[in-house]
């Protein structure tokens, strides 16, 4: 018996080293476990935080503009009849909200306006074979063109900048009978300056 007690705490002390590494070794794998926990909870929020920020971007930059004013600045001129040398077309709006005083469209606002003119001309006068079709600013003018046939189609678009406060009329320099005209005149960008 003195043999097997000699055997056993020494058996016993072999053991407890062996165990206490077995728990060191449960200790390091358990606190590695709530390491790796903490870096996957971590990782897992960083990803919702840039997936909400993407998605705040997105939508804002999705969102509609508001610009200044919900209304564009436009008008929509039509006009048949006849023109007298020296004398400015007597232009009427059909639609838009920018007004038209004494046949002159009033410029609102400066700024770039898509100016478009459309029309056919016939001349009244067999002697004269051409005709000036002039449309002029209150300062300056902004289009001209030549019309040098009895029956011509006339075209006319770009982009012009305007001035407040100026006035668009459209003159001829003959007799002239004068069908299907549209004139149309919309605000593109406006100075805000």
């Amino acid at each position: 018996m003195d043999g097997q007690a000699d055997t056993e705490p020494g058996g016993g002390q072999q053991l407890r080293p062996h165990r206490q590494r077995a728990e060191d070794e449960r200790r390091l794998w358990h606190g590695g476990q709530v390491r790796n926990t903490l870096h996957l909870v971590s990782a897992v929020a960083q990803w919702l935080l840039l997936l909400a920020c993407l998605i705040y971007l997105g939508v804002h930059f999705l969102r509609p503009s508001k610009t200044q004013s919900d209304k564009v600045l436009w008008t929509y001129i039509r006009y048949t009849g006849r023109s007298s040398r020296g004398a400015a077309v007597n232009l009427s709006a059909e639609s838009g909200p920018i007004r038209i005083r004494n046949g002159s469209i009033l410029v609102p606002c400066d700024g770039l306006y898509l100016v478009s003119l459309n029309s056919s001309i016939y001349l009244e006068k067999e002697e004269e074979d051409w005709l000036n079709l002039t449309l002029q600013g209150t300062s300056s003018v902004l289009w001209e063109q030549m019309v040098q046939s009895n029956n011509s189609r006339v075209n006319f678009t770009a982009v012009l900048y305007l001035f407040e406060q100026d006035s668009i009329t459209l003159w001829t320099s003959s007799n002239a009978s004068i069908s299907d005209l549209s004139l149309s005149l919309v605000l593109v960008a406006e100075n805000k300056y």
